[in-house]
């Protein structure tokens, strides 16, 4: 009988901790950053524990909520998921009190819409004790997707299952009774054109009037008519030719360029210059060699083009801090860029960042968390205007500090300055964080 009654105690210890977990698991993961669109869902909750714990299935309601690290993707973009089960169906039905950390979680969040399939989520094996008859806390997992189609996709909370590491090693799967569940959070994904990546290379400079010059190229679509053609400024004048891409997609072939006024070359496929389907323009002089009239001197002098380049102001930026529990915007100043447009060409320029995620005391801060507020001015006599970005994500993919445009003749300088500000989660665990932002000038 002794033997028996210890039995039935371990039987119905693990029964107890099989229907805790069923009910939530106690954990005390936190949530992540729940962006405007996220709402709480309810759903109808089938939940099955160990065979060995000798407890029936549990019926019940589970409120879930799902939030994502960015509402507007673009295709090929990573999206990161939490799923939080912000009320478990049941509470802790025994006065058996359940020991902390012993309870990991795994989950699917189901995608539908312009994109299907299912998510992965996973949180991390961390809870609170839970006293006997107590109710259980929310818990959160967290994945990611990589968008593939264009469109609003939603996500819904799915599957779950609680592993237990107490006594022996169960699992409680509990599956949505009625699927799908009801949408929790959508995001749009736009379509993201495919870079640009056709340029081409001049075997010279400069030329006297009727001069040919060499065009080779790469990057353009394989088998397809390339224009190359001479610009004055931003208006192509009459000297064209035409090529055939390769299979690789490049070109060689030879323009002759006879318009005094000529200040570059482009090459481009269709009917009509595109920046979608072209290349350059690539500076190009034209040497004028008219004959001096008897009596005359031909006066001659050179204003030598020089380069593109970038200076800053220091290399390090301190972003003010915020509250464990509160989180919210950490922010600063970008230290300021100054822009030197010296080449005297009809090409602008860009400067674009991305930034890296910010790594701290054991955790991390998605760099897709971190968004800026660019300015830009332009000084005075520039040929130029400066164009600041637009505010927004800076993230790991980059984004546009500032530009300026192609026109007849460019140049000048610049000061592009930014206002930062980082999201930070409101239970990031407390420390220092940081992360590189990178700036590329082109």
């Amino acid at each position: 009988m002794g033997q028996t009654t210890r039995r039935r105690r371990l039987a119905s210890l693990l029964g107890a901790t099989a229907l805790a977990v069923t009910a939530g698991g106690a954990l005390a993961a936190p949530a992540g950053a729940v962006s405007a669109q996220s709402a709480d869902v309810d759903f109808a909750t089938h939940c099955i524990p160990p065979p060995i714990a000798g407890i029936p299935p549990i019926d019940g309601t589970t409120t879930g909520r799902i939030a994502v690290d960015n509402t507007s993707p673009k295709v090929g973009d990573t999206v990161t998921v939490t799923y939080t089960v912000v009320k478990p169906a049941a509470s802790n039905p025994t006065e058996l009190a359940l020991p902390a950390d012993i309870m990991t979680p795994t989950g699917k969040v189901t995608l539908g819409g312009a994109q299907t399939g299912d998510v992965t989520v996973t949180g991390p094996k961390k809870n609170e004790p839970v006293p006997g008859k107590g109710a259980f806390p929310s818990f959160s997992m967290t994945g990611t997707f990589t968008v593939t189609q264009p469109g609003a996709i939603t996500l819904s909370p799915g599957d779950y299952n609680i592993h237990t590491s107490y006594i022996l090693e169960l699992d409680t799967p509990c599956t949505v009774t009625n699927p799908p569940a009801p949408v929790s959070e959508t995001v749009t994904a736009a379509d993201d054109p495919p870079a640009n990546t056709r340029s081409i290379t001049l075997g010279s400079a400069s030329g006297k009037p009727g001069d040919s010059v060499t065009v080779t190229g790469s990057g353009f679509t394989g088998g397809a008519t390339v224009t190359l053609a001479g610009r004055s400024g931003s208006t192509q004048t009459a000297d064209t030719a035409t090529v055939t891409a390769n299979a690789q997609g490049a070109i060689s072939g030879a323009l002759v360029v006879s318009d005094k006024t000529t200040s570059g070359v482009v090459a481009y496929e269709g009917s009509a210059w595109s920046a979608e389907k072209g290349a350059g323009p690539v500076a190009y002089v034209v040497i004028d060699d008219t004959p001096v009239p008897d009596g005359s001197q031909k006066l001659t002098t050179t204003v030598k083009a020089g380069t593109l380049s970038m200076t800053q102001a220091g290399d390090a930026v301190q972003l003010s801090g915020v509250d464990f529990g509160k989180g919210g915007a950490s922010t600063g100043d970008l230290r300021t860029v100054t822009v030197k447009d010296f080449r005297g060409g009809p090409a602008g320029w860009s400067l674009t960042g991305k930034v890296t995620d910010f790594t701290g005391p054991g955790a991390k801060i998605d760099a897709g968390k971190l968004s800026w507020t660019p300015a830009c001015t332009t000084k005075a006599g520039s040929p130029s205007t400066c164009r600041a970005g637009s505010p927004g994500t800076v993230g790991g993919s980059g984004a546009t500090l500032a530009s300026t445009p192609d026109g007849t003749l460019t140049g000048g300088e610049f000061t592009v300055d930014a206002g930062l500000s980082l999201d930070v989660p409101a239970f990031t665990p407390p420390g220092s964080y940081s992360a590189v932002l990178t700036l590329t000038l082109t």
